[in-house]
């Protein structure tokens, strides 16, 4: 294991890139030449680091990247990497020159956006995909009409490529399909009526990790690949439907600073809202929200592993600290699991976002960078 740059802390993120390799492979496996993979690496590989999954998911099969935004597009080219890269948010239009001189395509859904885009752009064209809004209610066009417009004059303009279209389901990971079939039938009929109309560019896609891994016989030509590249489920309800068991790949560790028994009644953290027996150890951990692991894990069922057995965080999350109840006396330096494995013991990071009330896409991507990451 190497960290990414020189690290003084006792916390730290390890991410385990096989992990990563397996998760794109088997999917590859699976669709082989019928589609290619673009791996979704916005936020910062969420939290996983983009750089170093990007090029672990290109080394094995990917074909695209996908981020959120343009300076995700260029960390990704300042690192090396060649591969077609696609900002699935909005691009400023007065930075369309810059995505163009970088060989970066970019998402639109506006016919304001290719005048002022326009303007900008000189010798070196942009590429372009347009989003179709079927039923996801965030961004793109909502109808077929508006569609075929928007790539008429895409065509019609030397400064750009028409090279893409795309939309984004929003329950695919939901066992009730019903609302996903009618999006997915409201996009194929978009496509039949732009072919007609204005000629389909060589990049379609819509499937997302549930979509791929749920419904083949859904799946688009392209098929972008986020949560579950990271082995985490989309949904816990769709388990049992995946064609293959998915490899988590990032766990969160810590050390413990200091090991005590406090006298009886005596308070732990702010608010002294915790209240020692008189026989309890004390453990100290050097995270805290101020890391992004908020406060609300101060909560009395939250745990973490420290040498194998569950042990419950006691008193308010502190900014850079927290404290744990130990079931016995550990030392100083003893390895503190929050997310992982120790023993026959595991927390998972579902296990933390419903301890949360949240869903798994949001814990690694609130851990910050302060953290760093170590990478095997």
């Amino acid at each position: 294991m190497a960290f990414i740059t020189t690290s003084y802390r006792d916390t730290w993120v390890e991410v385990d890139l096989s992990a990563v390799a397996s998760n794109v492979a088997r999917i590859n496996d699976i669709y082989q030449d019928q589609a290619a993979l673009m791996a979704v690496v916005k936020a910062d590989g969420y939290g996983h680091g983009a750089v170093k999954v990007a090029e672990t998911a290109l080394a094995n099969g990917a074909k695209w990247l996908g981020v959120a935004i343009l300076d995700e597009a260029f960390e990704l080219r300042d690192a090396g990497i060649e591969a077609p890269i696609l900002v699935l948010g909005r691009t400023r239009p007065e930075d369309a020159k810059a995505a163009a001189d970088a060989g970066v395509s970019l998402t639109i859904w506006e016919k304001t956006w290719l005048d002022e885009a326009a303007k900008v752009l000189k010798e070196q064209p942009v590429h372009i995909h347009i989003k179709v809004d079927t039923g996801m209610g965030r961004v793109g066009v909502t109808t077929a009409d508006e569609a075929v417009q928007l790539a008429c004059a895409l065509t019609r303009l030397d400064q750009f490529v028409y090279e893409g279209v795309m939309t984004h389901f929003a329950t695919a990971d939901e066992v009730e399909t019903a609302y996903f079939e009618g999006q997915h039938e409201k996009f194929q009929t978009t496509l039949q009526q732009l072919e007609a109309e204005a000629g389909l560019p060589p990049v379609v896609h819509s499937a997302n990790s549930a979509t791929a891994l749920r419904f083949p016989e859904h799946c688009t030509p392209l098929f972008r690949y986020g949560i579950s590249m990271y082995g985490l489920l989309p949904s816990d309800d769709i388990e049992h439907e995946l064609p293959f068991p998915l490899e988590r790949a990032m766990s969160l560790h810590s050390r413990l600073t200091q090991v005590k028994v406090p006298a009886a009644d005596e308070g732990v953290s702010y608010g002294a809202s915790y209240r020692t027996s008189g026989d309890e150890w004390i453990g100290t951990v050097p995270i805290g929200y101020g890391d992004g692991w908020v406060r609300y894990h101060g909560h009395e069922t939250s745990e973490v592993l420290v040498n194998g057995q569950r042990c419950p965080i006691v008193g308010k999350v502190c900014m850079d600290q927290m404290m744990i109840r130990l079931p016995n006396e550990a030392a100083i330096g003893d390895q503190v699991t929050l997310i992982g494995r120790q023993g026959q013991e595991e927390i998972t990071i579902q296990e933390t976002a419903s301890r949360l009330g949240t869903i798994s896409y949001e814990i690694p991507c609130m851990l910050g960078q302060r953290i760093p990451r170590c990478y095997k």
